[in-house]
């Protein structure tokens, strides 16, 4: 049965796999790279960052080698913050990133356009503000099956990646300041357009199972670089129709008369050959030459991957008189160098980037004390949600795999694992202090997504029972309402679209109607726990309208959402856990 099927990965263990990846790296171009920033996971050009230079900094999640640390040296990008597989980098790695690239010009961000990436950058453009840092951002959007025309802002970041980042660190690199190095990022973004097709799926190296099922005889137009579920699914055809199709996507999109020229990136996912790579290049370049459209340059190889997925991309930019001098100009990085002169390393001065700590005293003698939820017992029910999450990781990631990219289950637990840690040692804290403490190492352990939602959940449920020491019913269901309050102030996202707040507003409302009702704390929770299953079941009867499941339509529906069944798992953990007090 393909349930029991794990695929094969050449790894020492799962947790250790970014930080071996990188230190491999590392040790492989000595030249060119190296490791700057607390958290270790800011990779950093040698002879890049310097006085009088935009900063330029570029980021993801792991498992798209080489991007994005590979395209990091002189005259491409000065640093990449790098996440876990699959799983924005987290502000605090995307800040150490722009510390070390800061010349005083000003940095300038660039990812794809997926929810957690632009929550995690904006995150960390809002701390480089506060340290006097100028940040600006550009999110890449060429993939063309993500979202129709007119709604290219909706569109997801693909291989397009490669010309935008390069576009960017070439303004760079030739002095220009930071609204023109933006501008010339716009200009090649909105001059990129990119369509893939999946023929395997990949697998998590946390699961080592599939994140989606295949037939061997199937292919998967449109699929996002995750193994988001793409436009359509049919038999396996030729190379040549399946590129006619590809190339029949984009040009539709995309204005090319006679006389135009372009650049293409022919781009393998991971486990297609450059034999048929090369294949599918000579049917773009017939159509190209058909339309009376030169061809530039051309790259074919792997330059964004999805794991061990089987499968291409193709991606045309539009060229103008100033994008093609930007794309010509030298760089030299780990998986892209452009030959010619590059000018003397300049002088880089080391700059101190410090904001005042935050520390908050707290006067026990004015908090309330009456409650069962001692900050004792409050710290062995997380430590429960802990261990429930790890045994539900698979499932959670399952989930995820049908509608996303399948790492929900992984990212939720690795970010509890952090919470673990935290908790390993008791300290004298209140419930609000713990509750600050882990939205920080969650957030910081996590990215993607959930990192950010979580980290203004615990935040905002810790605020909400700020004047108590121990909880009662009435102040455990203000934590919960605080948790979903802070899902929704920092995600955005209302009942009805298919996230966890379609989880969590239930629960808040049942709760509240239970304690309304004169129920103590262990029905107050067992009421929120039935309102988070009924609304978690709800998710599989809608469509999505959110995140990367929004771009499958009605093929979401029939399929729970993995955030409202994390979500479930919470709340009935703590249920339980408070049952046994």
């Amino acid at each position: 049965m393909t349930d029991d099927i794990r695929t094969k990965k050449l790894i020492n263990a799962p947790e250790d796999i970014i930080t071996h990846a990188l230190e491999g790296m590392i040790a492989a171009h000595p030249d060119m790279l190296t490791i700057e920033g607390a958290t270790g996971r800011a990779v950093v050009a040698k002879d890049g960052p310097r006085d009088g230079k935009v900063g330029v900094i570029i980021g993801g999640g792991s498992g798209h080698e080489p991007a994005f640390a590979g395209y990091v040296g002189r005259g491409l990008a000065d640093a990449a913050a790098v996440g876990n597989v699959f799983a924005s980098p987290s502000p605090e790695q995307i800040l150490d990133a722009a510390k070390a690239a800061d010349g005083g010009a000003g940095v300038f961000f660039l990812y794809g356009n997926y929810t957690g990436d632009v929550m995690n950058f904006d995150m960390a453009a809002e701390a480089c503000e506060r340290l006097g840092i100028p940040a600006r951002s550009v999110q890449v959007t060429d993939d063309v099956a993500s979202a129709p025309k007119g709604r290219e802002d909706e569109r997801r970041g693909i291989a397009g990646d490669f010309f935008v980042f390069k576009i960017a660190g070439a303004a760079a690199e030739q002095g220009r300041d930071l609204d023109a190095c933006v501008a010339a990022a716009q200009s090649a973004n909105d001059n990129c357009r990119s369509m893939g097709v999946a023929l395997t799926a990949c697998s998590m190296p946390q699961t080592g199972k599939l994140n989606f099922e295949i037939g061997h005889n199937e292919m998967e137009i449109g699929m996002g670089v995750h193994g988001e579920p793409g436009m359509r699914r049919g038999p396996l055809e030729t190379a040549d129709a399946v590129t006619d199709e590809l190339m029949g996507m984009i040009l539709d999109d995309m204005a090319l008369d006679t006389g135009d020229e372009v650049a293409v990136l022919v781009n393998g996912l991971g486990a297609t050959g450059q034999l048929e790579l090369y294949i599918i290049h000579r049917r773009v370049a017939q159509i190209l030459a058909e339309r009376g459209v030169s061809i530039h340059y051309a790259w074919v190889g792997e330059y964004c991957t999805s794991l061990e997925m089987a499968g291409a991309s193709v991606t045309l930019l539009k060229l103008d008189a100033d994008l093609k001098n930007l794309l010509d100009t030298p760089c030299r990085t780990p998986a892209l160098t452009v030959a010619g002169a590059l000018a003397p390393k300049g002088t880089r001065t080391a700059r101190h980037h410090e904001s005042a700590a935050e520390t908050t005293r707290i006067d026990r003698s004015l908090l309330k004390t009456d409650g069962i939820i001692t900050p004792e017992r409050f710290r062995t029910m997380m430590l429960a949600v802990a261990d429930a999450i790890f045994a539900n990781r698979d499932w959670l990631s399952e989930l995820d795999g049908v509608i996303g990219d399948g790492d929900h289950g992984v990212t939720m637990d690795i970010g509890f694992a952090a919470v673990r840690q935290g908790f390993d040692t008791p300290r004298d804290e209140t419930i609000t202090q713990m509750c600050d403490r882990m939205g920080k190492v969650f957030l910081d352990a996590v990215g993607a997504s959930s990192g950010p939602l979580y980290a203004s959940a615990f935040q905002s449920a810790g605020a909400a029972v700020s004047d108590r020491l121990n909880l009662d019913a009435a102040a455990m269901v203000a934590w919960i309402e605080g948790l979903s309050d802070g899902i929704v102030a920092r995600g955005g996202a209302c009942v009805g679209e298919k996230t966890m707040v379609d989880a969590y507003v239930p629960a808040v409302n049942a709760a509240k109607a239970a304690l309304g009702a004169g129920a103590d704390i262990t029905d107050c929770l067992n009421a929120a726990t039935i309102g988070a299953k009924e609304g978690r079941d709800y998710t599989a009867t809608i469509e999505s309208k959110r995140g990367r499941s929004k771009k499958l339509g009605d093929r979401s529906i029939g399929h729970m959402d993995p955030g409202a069944a994390s979500a479930h798992v919470i709340l009935a953990t703590l249920q339980k856990a408070v049952s046994a007090f």
